[in-house]
């Protein structure tokens, strides 16, 4: 077994105020520790001697996507009730991802959050070895014990909206989605945008793609990937093109503009994310499909920070804002009507996502 480097050199400990996640999207690879201090004239900020580690996945903070999500939520949580948290991100083949988590647990964390479903084998081993410890992991329902609390979502139904916002503004009736990674994960939002297309236009032309198969994870912070992959999409008479691919959508907003046409982002809302980095993207940006990791991370921090009891599984959906839409941009006002008709058929049960392509 290789030995862990320093925890010092790859940890970031931030206590007191934390700025936002999305603030910081071009800071993703910033390793150092730092402290904030107390404004001069205010009040003394919360204190909390809950101890929060939190493991991002591949990519880390400032993806301006699926990790910055959970880093919002994080934030908040330490802006509320000042909890100290210490935040680490795997290397780029996320094979560090369970000496991240034994070294949080060992450090006395509690809780610790795993954030993604590729967290799940690791963390079953890690889980049993630190049973006083609870651990949270976004995106996976599979690890059954005790101190394991799983945060899971409908991406489908969310999918299912945009993918009727792409065929309602698509003109050549094709579009396209593009996936980080083929799993059955992913593949819930490639079921849910088809059927919301199909429901929108009947006939319309999906095209799919995915950038990396497992147990290769680079599809997930691969713009060139992207970029490559929407070129294509766009040639072959696509005009709207989801990217559900994490740091990757980048390279796809790129190719958007380079071909005149528009795109669709990913768990958070990219128009603002990437935008605030790259303003040139944002007339390309028609959505983005809202997954609210920070609001999953923040409630159950919440919920751990007050003594209330976990379920074991909480899901987040259409029906208690977990997941939803951007309207950033009004690129989407004309037709917010019909999104939001179709998204009350899918809350009272009139319209049953699929789960599966």
């Amino acid at each position: 077994m290789r030995a862990l480097p320093s925890r010092r050199s790859r940890l970031r400990l931030v206590t007191g105020l934390a700025v936002g996640a999305l603030a910081l999207a071009g800071c993703g690879g910033d390793d150092s520790t730092s402290s904030d201090s107390a404004d001069g004239g205010g009040s003394a900020a919360p204190t909390s001697d809950v101890r929060v580690g939190l493991a991002y996945d591949v990519g880390g903070r400032g993806d301006r996507s699926f990790n910055d999500a959970a880093a919002a939520g994080l934030d908040q949580a330490v802006e509320e009730f000042g909890v100290e948290k210490l935040e680490l991100s795997p290397n780029a083949s996320g094979s560090d991802r369970g000496d991240n988590l034994r070294s949080l647990a060992e450090d006395g964390f509690d809780p610790v959050i795993a954030v993604g479903f590729a967290y799940a084998e690791t963390l079953a081993e890690v889980a049993t070895d630190f049973p006083e410890t609870t651990f949270f992991i976004v995106d996976d329902s599979s690890v059954e014990a005790p101190n394991v609390k799983s945060l899971v979502f409908a991406e489908e139904q969310g999918s299912f909206l945009v993918g009727a916002a792409a065929a309602l503004k698509s003109e050549s009736g094709n579009v396209g989605f593009i996936g980080g990674v083929q799993t059955p994960l992913l593949e819930k939002f490639e079921a849910g945008f088809a059927a919301g297309a199909e429901q929108a236009k009947p006939g319309i032309t999906v095209q799919t793609a995915y950038l990396s198969q497992p147990p290769d994870f680079s599809g997930f912070n691969d713009p060139a990937g992207g970029s490559e992959s929407a070129n294509g999409m766009y040639d072959n008479g696509a005009d709207v093109v989801y990217a559900a691919a994490g740091g990757s959508g980048v390279g796809v907003f790129q190719s958007a503009l380079a071909k005149d046409k528009l795109a669709i982002g990913v768990d958070s809302d990219q128009y603002e994310s990437v935008g605030a980095s790259n303003p040139e993207l944002q007339p390309v940006i028609l959505t983005s499909m809202l997954k609210r990791v920070d609001v999953a991370v923040f409630d159950s921090l919440e919920k751990f920070v007050n003594g209330e009891t976990i379920e074991a599984v909480t899901t987040f959906d259409l029906s208690n804002d977990g997941i939803t839409y951007a309207t950033s941009g009004g690129f989407v006002d004309d037709i917010s009507a019909q999104l939001e008709d179709l998204k009350q058929q899918i809350i009272d049960g009139e319209i049953t996502v699929p789960s599966t392509p």
